[in-house]
């Protein structure tokens, strides 16, 4: 699903009290902490490539807190190739709390104003803060009009992330000082969609939220003196935290640091979870846990739910080859179910950046150099290709034609770790229109048949096509089906608004109205009187 991509991850980190230096802090001590997140922002990459920055507090600063941030991954934003420049940087930037953040653009411009954190400057410490944020807010075209219907208000950009620093400054108005659980309260009864927020002021006040259906994971610890929270306990776990330390922040709670004292405390209630399955088949690292559920034992489960519905013939030519690199652990399960060989018949360039950025012909070109076959695995095979998802089917299209032709195998049967795509996503994953997605125009009545599978598998060039069925996806993650978000692959969104925008990506997959391309949810401003 080299095609996909998430929005973004965060990233938090505070030195609360007691030693200058514990066992996770970096030699230069409590003050510059602000070291570590860095590398906890590497660890969760894999969420936004687009941009990367952080905000750092420091008391001992005339900028109490101060932001660094640029479009670019990781090691080109903090200079981690150059270790004069970073050094540098760290001790621009040295403070004893950050918090951080990595960006893709499913909302907004890909330009450096777009890149979080987004500060918010002003006179008294508790407005002066700066947040980052992992999400989307579906209701966002009804609070900008609504923000914009005053003369006297301005947005400079068309994105939610404005949308709530403007909800955030609000909340801080006049004489307001409300405390963060207040804050989110009344934050979360105007935003419908799916959040983590991570928020830094220059009282040196933190704290992190997760929405109340907990559709996007975030995950802290505690250990002595430091506190750390991110979108992936992978990044935790690399910076020294033990397993034991580490848990998920349950939806609708949040972590605040006020005057130096840490709170766990629940700012919305729940009446249920709605977790992103789409973590745990794809989007998360495969180290990562999250909601008590590991990554890689859910991609396995989904590899023998693969293995357990095959009906190819096996013999000795039979092999599984998993697109790299999120399909390995399905593959290498579904293998080993059936008795066959997983061979790495795919080679991965790592060097060619992510083919989902480009536009379909970039994207289609990029494919092309990104994944080379190896003749000697491929030739004369009958081969079973894993992959985690068909979304827009360009480089399923390139893989199994490069496989025929350069690979020279026998039959290729496509066989997807995930149910068919059918409808868009409105929470923070690219593909808000359902034109772009392959599945839905081979659905019979919104059904999977044999029929549509194999009429796939000639689209794509492939002997044969075969998707999980829906039930599969809350068997190998382990919850209740209730308690997953599945909407793009069952059409029912966990939010109201959600659901409305299904409707006009409906409409407009009709050809009810134009969009021009558009994301479903970035309608025209309303033009003022």
């Amino acid at each position: 699903m080299s095609e996909l991509h998430h929005e973004c991850g965060v990233a938090a980190i505070y030195h609360l009290r007691g030693p200058a230096v514990s066992p996770l802090c970096p030699a230069q001590g409590a003050d510059e902490v602000s070291r570590l997140m860095p590398r906890m922002l590497l660890d969760i990459q894999n969420r936004g490539q687009l941009s990367a920055g952080f905000t750092t507090y420091n008391p001992h600063r005339n900028q109490l807190i101060d932001t660094h941030k640029e479009l670019g991954v990781v090691s080109e934003v903090f200079r981690l190739g150059h270790r004069g420049k970073f050094e540098s940087l760290m001790n621009e930037y040295a403070g004893r709390a950050a918090i951080g953040h990595v960006r893709y653009a499913t909302c907004g411009a890909e330009d450096r104003s777009y890149a979080q954190p987004f500060e918010n400057h002003h006179l008294q410490k508790h407005k002066w803060f700066s947040f980052g944020f992992n999400g989307q807010i579906t209701n966002y075209v009804e609070l900008r009009d609504r923000i914009l219907r005053d003369n006297d208000n301005y947005l400079a950009r068309e994105t939610d992330t404005e949308i709530l620093l403007h909800l955030i400054g609000k909340e801080l108005s006049g004489d307001r000082d409300p405390s963060p659980v207040e804050l989110m309260r009344n934050i979360d009864r105007q935003i419908d969609g799916a959040y983590c927020l991570a928020l830094l002021n220059a009282r040196g006040d933190m704290f992190v939220a997760r929405d109340p259906l907990g559709i996007k994971p975030m995950c802290y610890a505690i250990e002595g003196p430091l506190f750390a929270a991110a979108s992936e306990s992978v990044a935790l776990l690399n910076l020294g935290f033990q397993p034991d330390s580490i848990r998920s922040l349950e939806p609708g709670q949040m972590v605040s640091i006020v005057d130096g004292q840490i709170e766990v405390e629940r700012f919305a209630e729940n009446q249920r979870s709605a977790h992103c399955f789409f973590e745990w088949i794809y989007f998360a690292n495969v180290a990562s846990r999250m909601d008590g559920r590991g990554v890689y034992v859910s991609r396995k489960a989904l590899g023998e739910e693969l293995a357990a519905q095959e009906t190819v013939p096996l013999d000795r030519d039979t092999i599984v080859v998993p697109v790299p690199d999120t399909s390995k652990a399905a593959a290498d399960a579904m293998a080993y179910t059936l008795g066959v060989p997983s061979l790495e018949g795919l080679i991965r360039n790592r060097y060619t950046g992510r083919t989902f950025i480009e536009g379909s012909d970039r994207r289609e070109s990029r494919a092309q150099s990104k994944y080379t076959p190896l003749r000697e695995v491929l030739a004369g095979k009958r081969v079973l290709l894993v992959e985690d998802s068909i979304v827009r089917s360009t480089t399923m299209r390139v893989l199994v034609k490069r496989i025929r032709q350069l690979g020279k195998a026998r039959e290729i049967h496509v066989r997807v770790a995930c149910p068919p795509i059918v409808a868009p996503c409105f929470y923070g994953i690219d593909m808000s229109t359902i034109g772009e997605l392959f599945a839905p125009r081979f659905l019979v009545d919104g059904e999977l048949t044999e029929e549509a599978q194999a009429a796939m598998a000639e689209e794509l060039g492939a002997d044969s096509l075969r998707y999980l069925p829906v039930e599969s996806i809350a068997r190998a993650v382990n919850f209740q089906a209730s308690d997953l978000c599945q909407a793009c692959i069952t059409g029912e969104y966990p939010t109201s608004c959600g659901q409305q925008l299904y409707q006009v990506a409906l409409a407009n997959a009709r050809g009810h109205n134009a969009t021009n391309g558009a994301r479903t949810y970035e309608a025209p401003r309303t033009v003022k009187a």
